[in-house]
């Protein structure tokens, strides 16, 4: 691997823990202003000096970030589609390369639809993405997307779909979290970050998400409505790279979370 490609990857999946706490922000390319991101820049603001690495699109980062901030950026490049049009599989590559190096991106971020009537066209997005990102020595990470087909998110189909992208060259892959994850886990030879998915119900729930990705062999975790829409997304973020990072279980997780809260409520 190229010297630039795996310095930014040790920007990202931090070389101490080989861990990584991505912070998703990128839902308004699809989903439009989504609840507590509606002022993408005051919600962000605060919780990334949290955050290892940040999952967003080159229009929030021109208008909403702090060129100053020291964040890695990672960059979603594809789109073209949106909530209410008739597929959400069927993206194209929504920026080039050159204009990833322009916002001085770390990674970029392309999403696959494994087993879609667009299957085979986002599987070449990622690979021209792949020549393109080799070249210009910036990784790709590969999210594998189901849409509405929620009944695809088990270890077979989400073994097959990150396989399929490590094959086709992704330098990480992001997906959901499963029964028998660590078989998704075991036959990706690259990193694998799991989603957040939707906003869970409880606190415990997202810490017990998270832990359970980790233990079974997750590089970390790309979170966005389970941190920023929580009442205290600070705290929560915190709470999320304690299991990260330092081991900590559900329950040590969540005290740090309620110590946190209490330290912003004095």
């Amino acid at each position: 691997m190229d010297w630039g490609m795996e310095n930014r990857l040790a920007r990202i999946i931090k070389p101490g823990s080989h861990r990584t706490v991505m912070l998703a922000a990128d839902h308004g390319y699809f989903l439009g202003p989504t609840r507590k991101l509606e002022d993408p820049g005051s919600t962000l603001r605060p919780l990334i000096p949290y955050a290892d690495a940040l999952m967003v699109t080159r229009g929030v980062v021109r208008s909403s970030l702090d060129p100053q901030m020291d964040i890695p950026i990672v960059l979603r490049v594809s789109g073209g589609v949106s909530i209410v049009g008739p597929a959400l599989s069927d993206e194209g590559l929504a920026n080039s390369v050159k204009d990833a190096v322009r916002i001085n991106a770390t990674a970029m971020a392309l999403s696959i639809f494994v087993g879609t009537a667009h299957e085979r066209q986002t599987l070449l997005n990622l690979a021209e993405l792949v020549d393109q990102g080799t070249e210009h020595g910036i990784p790709v990470l590969a999210v594998t997307a189901v849409g509405k087909e929620l009944e695809k998110r088990d270890a077979r189909y989400l073994g097959l779909a990150c396989r399929m992208a490590a094959e086709i060259g992704a330098n990480f892959v992001k997906t959901y979290y499963c029964d028998d994850f660590s078989k998704v886990v075991e036959s990706c030879p690259v990193p694998i970050v799991m989603a957040g998915g939707p906003k869970l119900e409880t606190d415990m729930d997202a810490f017990e998400l998270v832990h359970a990705a980790i233990s079974e062999g997750a590089s970390g975790v790309d979170m966005g409505r389970n941190i920023w829409q929580s009442e205290f997304p600070v705290a929560k973020i915190r709470a999320v790279r304690a299991i990260v990072h330092e081991g900590a279980n559900p329950k040590e997780a969540n005290q740090v979370f309620e110590e946190a809260k209490a330290g912003m409520k004095s």
